[in-house]
This record gives structure tokens, C-alpha cells and sequence, in this order.
């Protein structure tokens, strides 16, 4: 009985021993070895390294197109971790068709690379316009940053030819005159223009360019302009005086500033207020209570608008494109054109992730650079709208 418990037990020893071998093999076998990563670090700076960029994105991929990201902070700095190896880094605002930036960089396992400053200013691709103004200046702001912009005329908008030269046009407060027989054809340029990929950025009185009026609004629904009156009414009934603690809503915008609250000063005798926006339309960046004071949409498309090739972004080999990251939410992006069918491939989609994926974007504010005077924080969120549109 002894020997038989003896061959009993020795027996299920063999089994348990084989059986945990066998487990113990399959387990390596199955395991990835661990991608060696690396860090990159830098800070985004205008071209004439004047402003520390907050907010800029960061990226770059490995070879099954994964994407390793990040975000710069409001002094500009960022550390992107990514795999080892040879890669091309690049630095983006906005959806990166009007300022981008790539950099070649050799990622070291377990060690951080630091990017000199000369090689991680941003860098304009886009042609800028901007129609000169009586109260605004914010040309002075972009030139401020190192870039580059050419003045046109309100006489400039009714030819097409001449506004499609451009990827992004500055709408200067009291640029517009008054009502004119060829308002109309400025009218469609800029909703063709914007249908096809440019961006506006207006300011006050220049809200008379989207919504109708002579040179600044003063009721809802006025004859003019391209935006349906359901989606925005501002009348000029604004007055003088500073406005306390306004609030930045925009996340994005908040972190690329470093600040939410600010006080906002209004040096003229009126103003437009925004009276009426339509909340599915128009993403409210800046607000005093519940009173909207700077607006951004990148849903407008007109249906009907001509099929224009703007400025230099659809001939120079980049395309803006929705890239989905592994567990983590969409991300806006523009690659080169040679890249697409991998990131295809990876199940990106053509286009922006949001809003109308073939149309620019469109800032208003209420506020504006005025020519004289201390614009104070405002200018920093007037450097964000110039970077981001």
C-alpha cells in the first residue's frame, strides 16, 4: 500500500511540474518586450523668439503610425516621450496648416534630448492679408511675433482672385465703410473663402462683415453679410469702461495662457455686443457672466460656394487630417501628403475631427488691438487667435 501511495504521489509531481513548464513557456512566449523610450524636451517660441508659445501640439510617430504627443505649457516648455530612435518631431498650432514646425531628432533610450531654441521657433507657412482699420492695429501684433502679412483694401475683397491668395485674412475694427453697391460680392468672397479653407479673424465693428451693415451693426437681422442671422446678432450698444474678471471658458485657451480671468478695457464710445449666438454653431472662448465677448466656429460651409484652391495650403504637398490615438481622443493634425495612406491605414479620416471638415475657422471678438492705449492680457489672447486660426 506504501509503494502504491509512493507511485501515487510521485505521479502527480511529474503532472504538476510539466504542467507549470508548459504554462511558464507559452507566458515568454506570448510577452512583447518592452519598446525603449526616450524624452525630447524644448520650448516653442515665435519666429523672432519674442513670445513663449503655450499650447502648441507636439508629436511624432513610430513605424505603425502610433502617435506619441504632447502639449507645450504657457512658458512654452514641453517633454515628449517617444520610442528611440531617428525621428521627425513636430510642433503645430491650431490645426497646424498655417504654423508648423518639424524638427529631426535621435530619441535615446532612457535619456532626454534638449532642443535648442533655434530649432523650435514656429514657423509660418500660411499667407496672411489684413484690411487696415481706423481703431484696430492687430497687425502690429502679428509683425510683433516675427511673422508676416500684406495689406489689402476693402476693394480687395470683391475680386476672388485676390482674396484666395491668402490662407488666413484679419478683419481690422472700422476697416468696412459704409453700405456699398458691391457689399454683395464681398460678402460671397468671404463665405466662398471660408468654405474652401481660409480663416477670418474680425473684430467690433468688423462684425458687420459677417452679419450685414454699413461699417458696424446696429440691429439684428440687417441686410449683408454671410452668416444666417439665427446664428449671431451683435448691435453697437456697448459703452466705454472696463470690464473686471471676465472669464476665459476655452480649456485649451486657459492652458496655453496660464490664466483664466482677465479685465478687458473698452476706450471708445460703443461697442458691439454680442446680443444673440446660436450655442450649436459658435464655441464661446471668452465670456463676462453670460454675455459672450469672444467667439470661434469652424462649422460654417456654404453648400453652394464655388470650389476654390486657397492660399498655398492645398498645393504644397500637406493635408489636414482627424487622427485617432489608441485610447485617447481624437487629435486634429496636418501631415504631409506622402503619409496619408499609412495613416489611412490606421483608420484616420480626411479632415478636421470636428466641425465642417473642409472650412477654416472664423474668431470674432468684441474686443480689439486698438491703435493707442494698453490692451494688457488681451494681447496675449489676440497672439493665441493669430496662431490658431
Amino acid at each position: 500500500m506504501k509503494q502504491l501511495n509512493f507511485f501515487l504521489i510521485a505521479a502527480m509531481m511529474f503532472l504538476l511540474i510539466g504542467c507549470n513548464s508548459n504554462d511558464t513557456t507559452e507566458a515568454n512566449e506570448m510577452t512583447t518586450p518592452a519598446t525603449p523610450m526616450g524624452k525630447v524636451s524644448g520650448k516653442v517660441l515665435s519666429k523672432n523668439g519674442a513670445k513663449e508659445i503655450g499650447g502648441a501640439l507636439v508629436f511624432t510617430f513610430d513605424e505603425n503610425s502610433k502617435m506619441y504627443y504632447a502639449y507645450s505649457g504657457a512658458n512654452g516648455e514641453f517633454t515628449l516621450e517617444a520610442p528611440e530612435g531617428a525621428h521627425t518631431v513636430s510642433i503645430q498650432t491650431g490645426n497646424g496648416s498655417n504654423f508648423r514646425t518639424e524638427v529631426n531628432v535621435n530619441i535615446k533610450k532612457n535619456e532626454t534630448t534638449v532642443l535648442d531654441n533655434t530649432v523650435t521657433k514656429l514657423n509660418q507657412v500660411a499667407n496672411m492679408a489684413y484690411v487696415k482699420g481706423t481703431y484696430d492695429d492687430i497687425e502690429s501684433i502679428v509683425t510683433g511675433l516675427g511673422y508676416t502679412l500684406t495689406q489689402i483694401t476693402y476693394n480687395d475683397l470683391k475680386v476672388m482672385s485676390t482674396v484666395a491668395q491668402y490662407d488666413v485674412i484679419f478683419l481690422n475694427c472700422g476697416s468696412k465703410p459704409g453700405i456699398t453697391a458691391d457689399d454683395p460680392a464681398v460678402y460671397n468672397n468671404l463665405s466662398t473663402f471660408v468654405s474652401n479653407g481660409g480663416s477670418l479673424y474680425a473684430s467690433d465693428w468688423a462684425v458687420a462683415y459677417l452679419t450685414g451693415g454699413g461699417s458696424n451693426s446696429t440691429a439684428c437681422n440687417m441686410a449683408g453679410g454671410f452668416i444666417p442671422d439665427t446664428k449671431l446678432c451683435s448691435i453697437n450698444t456697448g459703452v466705454s469702461g472696463t470690464i473686471n474678471n471676465t472669464s476665459i471658458t476655452d480649456v485649451n485657451l486657459a492652458n496655453a495662457l496660464g490664466f483664466n480671468t482677465l479685465n478687458i478695457h473698452f476706450d471708445l464710445g460703443s461697442w458691439q455686443k454680442i446680443n444673440m449666438y446660436d450655442t450649436t454653431f459658435w464655441d464661446v472662448m471668452v465670456k463676462n457672466n453670460n454675455e459672450a465677448l469672444m467667439i470661434k466656429t469652424n462649422k460654417y460651409h456654404d453648400p453652394n460656394a464655388t470650389q476654390v484652391a486657397i492660399g498655398n495650403s492645398s498645393t504644397n504637398g500637406w493635408i489636414t487630417i482627424c487622427h485617432n490615438p489608441s485610447g485617447s481622443n481624437p487629435v486634429t493634425i496636418t501631415i504631409p501628403q506622402s503619409s496619408w495612406a499609412a495613416h489611412q491605414a490606421h483608420g484616420d479620416s480626411m479632415g478636421a475631427c470636428n466641425g465642417s471638415s473642409n472650412s477654416g475657422n472664423i474668431f470674432y471678438t468684441a474686443f480689439h488691438n486698438h491703435a493707442s492705449g494698453n490692451i494688457g492680457n488681451s494681447g496675449l489672447i489676440l497672439q493665441y487667435i493669430i496662431l490658431n486660426l
